[in-house]
C-alpha cells in the first residue's frame, strides 16, 4: 500500500496518506476538506553498501580519509 503527500487547497495544510483502494476519497487531516491536491514527493531507498567498513562505499578502505575522498 503505498503512501501519499497530498496538500489542501482549503487550508493549505500537508499531509500523507496510506492509500488503501484506488477509489478512496481524501480528506484534509486538519480541516476535513476533501478540496486536495496530490503532491509529487521523492522516495527514499534504504540499502546496504557492499564494502562493510567503507562510509562512501566506492572502495574497500575503512574512511574516507584512507582514500582520499
Amino acid at each position: 500500500m503505498p503512501i501519499y503527500e497530498y496538500q489542501c487547497i482549503n487550508c493549505g495544510n500537508k499531509f500523507e496518506v496510506l492509500i488503501r483502494t484506488h477509489n478512496e476519497i481524501i480528506k484534509c487531516a486538519n480541516c476535513e476538506s476533501d478540496e486536495v491536491k496530490k503532491l509529487i514527493s521523492l522516495f527514499g531507498v534504504r540499502g546496504t553498501s557492499s564494502t562493510a567498513g567503507s562510509s562512501c562505499g566506492t572502495c574497500t578502505a575503512p574512511s574516507c580519509k584512507s582514500c582520499g575522498k
